[in-house]
């Protein structure tokens, strides 16, 4: 596995992030939406990434297709730099569909990043598709507003001065999710598509089922 150099990372970092498109250039009504899922844990010791994508016809949320990658990744685990492990895995996973999502929901963040290029921007810039970050825990940002314990409370994420995000809580009382833009679609359209894709769960359904498929991959890769 290769040394990282940081400061090569962190430029070509923001110069990819020059290229996430913040407003709308996405299909009124995709057909299909892909669920993203990348698992990995810094404390394996064969520190391989476990790639998954799912995806599902809209409206019906039925599964058409899906596909998983094992890897030996190029990079080390780099907080603010998985993109670079990560993103390579799952570009293969996506060659292997053959039905192609017209919009993607990325477990993990897009520009809520400290140089606004989660893997969702990073993964959506690559590909050139809508792209929608949906996080699990916080990378950046401060909620502008107390979020309501009710679900479907919303409050806008700012860092530094700059709107990054929401949380939104989707299950009354559960931990809220973290929404942010990945690449081509802007936040209440993220926000709308993370409303209507769930099913009463606290994951919408594509990541949810692209978390439980990364897992299979996982498990059948023995790690």
């Amino acid at each position: 596995m290769a040394r990282a150099d940081l400061a090569a990372l962190r430029a070509q970092q923001l110069a990819l992030a020059a290229r996430v498109i913040r407003e709308d250039a996405l299909p009124t009504a995709p057909r299909f939406i892909g669920g993203v899922d990348v698992s990995c844990s810094r404390f394996d010791p064969t520190q391989r990434v476990y790639a998954a994508i799912v995806v599902l016809e809209w409206p019906g949320l039925a599964v058409v297709d899906q596909a998983g990658v094992a890897a030996a990744p190029d990079l080390p685990y780099l907080t603010g730099f998985l993109g670079f492990r990560e993103v390579p895995a799952a570009m293969e996973a996506f060659a292997r569909l053959r039905v192609k999502p017209e919009l993607l929901m990325v477990d993990g963040q897009g520009i809520a990043h400290p140089r606004r290029f989660g893997i969702a921007s990073h993964l959506g810039v690559m590909l050139d598709l809508p792209a929608i970050g949906v996080g699990k825990s916080r990378l950046v940002g401060v909620p502008e507003a107390p979020l309501a314990e009710e679900a479907g409370s919303e409050a806008r994420l700012r860092d530094r001065g700059e709107e990054v995000g929401a949380l939104l809580r989707t299950r009354a009382r559960a931990n809220p999710l973290w929404i942010s833009i990945g690449h081509r679609v802007s936040l209440p359209t993220a926000l709308r598509w993370v409303r209507a894709t769930g099913t009463g769960r606290r994951l919408p359904e594509p990541t949810r089922l692209a978390h439980e498929a990364a897992g299979m991959v996982r498990r059948a890769a023995g790690g």
